[in-house]
C-alpha cells in the first residue's frame, strides 16, 4: 500500500536584488509562515540551497530548521535539497542528529551532487568527485547514526572508530531521499534505497527508478517519491497570477542562467516532451482538485510542496493562498 498523501511547504528565503526587504525580514516571514502552515495542516517545511546569490538563496538550512523546529511541534522537516559534497559527511550526520533531538524526530534530508561549478570552488572540492563523494556520504550518514562507533575506506574519504552522539531520535536516523535529474541519479536512489526527487522527465527518472526497485525485489510502495510544484488557488487567475508572475519569471531566470553555467546536460529536454511538469498551476479551487489529483495518479507523488514565499510576493498574500490551498483544495484529496 502506498504511503499517506502528504503536503508541504518550501522555502528558499530569497529577495528581489535591489529591493528594500532585508534578509532579517525575509528569515522572520519564514518561520512565521511555517508556524502558520502547521496550523493549517501541512505536513512538512522543505529548504532549497544554493550559495552566493545576491537575492541571498539559503545558503545554510540547518540554523532555519532549528528555529522553525523550536516553532512547531508536527510539521516534518527536509531540504530538496542539501548539496551533499559541500558537507564533510560527518560533521552533517551531527548537525541532522542534534536537529532530530530539537524536533523530536521530525527531520528527513534530502540531497544532490549540485550542478553549479562556482559553489564547487569556492569551497574547495572537487567538481569532478561529485558522485562518489555524494555515495560515500550517504554510507557515512547512515553509519554514523547507527549504534556503535565506525570506521570507513572510500576513494573520498577515510574515517577510523568514529562514533556520533548524540544518536538521532527516529532509528536510523532521518529518512534520506535523492534528487535525480539523469538516469544515473534515479539509479543510484534505487541501489542506495532513499526516497526520491525525480526532476526533468519520466523516461529519464522516475520510469527507471520504478524498475530498478522492483528489480532489486522491493516493492516501489515503500518509498515516498516528492516534488516541488506550487499551485494559486484563485478565482479571479488574471487578477492575482499577475502578482505571482515576477517572482516566477525571475525564478527561472535565476536557474536558467546557473544552468548556463553547468557541464553537465541538465537543461536537455527540460520542458519538453514526456518532461515532470514543475510549472506554477493557476485555477480556482475546482480545476486545482482535478490538476492535483491528475498529477499525483500520472506520476505516484506521495508529496507535494508548494512554494511559501516566492521571491518580492508579499507574505499575507501567500499565506491567503495557503490556506485556500489547505481548507479547499486538501481536504478533497486525502
Amino acid at each position: 500500500m502506498a504511503p499517506p498523501l502528504r503536503f508541504g511547504v518550501m522555502y528558499d528565503c530569497r529577495r528581489l536584488p535591489g529591493s528594500e526587504q532585508t534578509m532579517a525580514s525575509v528569515y522572520a516571514a519564514t518561520v512565521e509562515q511555517a508556524v502558520f502552515a502547521e496550523q493549517l495542516g501541512f505536513d512538512s517545511v522543505w529548504f532549497t540551497e544554493h550559495h552566493f546569490l545576491a537575492d541571498g538563496y539559503l545558503p545554510a538550512f540547518q540554523p532555519l530548521a532549528g528555529a522553525i523546529a523550536a516553532r512547531t511541534d508536527r510539521v516534518r522537516i527536509s531540504t530538496d535539497i542539501a548539496i551533499l559534497p559541500l558537507y564533510h559527511p560527518v560533521r552533517l550526520a551531527e548537525e541532522l542528529a542534534v536537529l532530530d533531538n530539537l524536533s523530536g524526530g521530525r527531520m528527513e534530508l534530502g540531497v544532490g551532487m549540485g550542478y553549479v561549478p562556482a559553489e564547487f570552488a569556492a569551497f574547495g572540492v572537487p567538481f569532478a568527485n561529485r558522485v562518489s563523494m555524494t555515495e560515500e556520504a550517504i554510507d557515512i550518514l547512515r553509519l554514523a547514526w547507527s549504534d556503535g562507533p565506525f570506521s570507513y575506506a572510500g576513494r573520498r574519504y577515510r574515517l577510523d572508530d568514529v562514533n556520533v552522539f548524540p544518536k538521532p531520535v527516529q532509528p536510523g536516523g532521518p529518512p534520506l531521499w535523492i534528487a535525480a535529474v539523469r538516469r544515473a541519479g534515479a539509479l543510484r536512489a534505487a541501489r542506495l534505497g532513499t526516497n526520491l526527487l525525480p526532476q526533468t522527465s519520466r523516461s529519464e527518472v522516475l520510469d527507471p527508478w520504478l524498475e530498478a526497485v522492483r528489480d532489486a525485489g522491493r516493492d516501489p510502495a515503500d518509498h515516498r517519491v516528492g516534488i516541488i510544484r506550487s499551485f494559486l488557488v484563485t478565482d479571479d487567475p488574471e487578477r492575482d497570477w499577475a502578482i505571482w508572475k515576477p517572482a516566477e519569471k525571475y525564478r527561472v531566470s535565476v536557474y536558467r542562467e546557473m544552468m548556463k553555467a553547468t557541464p553537465d546536460d541538465y537543461g536537455r529536454g527540460w520542458g519538453e516532451g514526456d518532461s515532470i511538469p514543475q510549472h506554477v498551476f493557476v485555477g480556482n479551487p475546482e480545476e486545482c482538485v482535478v490538476e492535483l489529483q491528475r498529477f499525483i495518479d500520472t506520476y505516484g507523488f506521495t508529496d507535494v510542496t508548494l512554494s511559501g514565499l516566492p521571491p518580492g510576493v508579499d507574505p499575507g498574500f501567500m499565506a491567503a493562498n495557503l490556506e485556500r490551498f489547505a481548507t479547499e483544495v486538501i481536504p478533497r484529496l486525502r
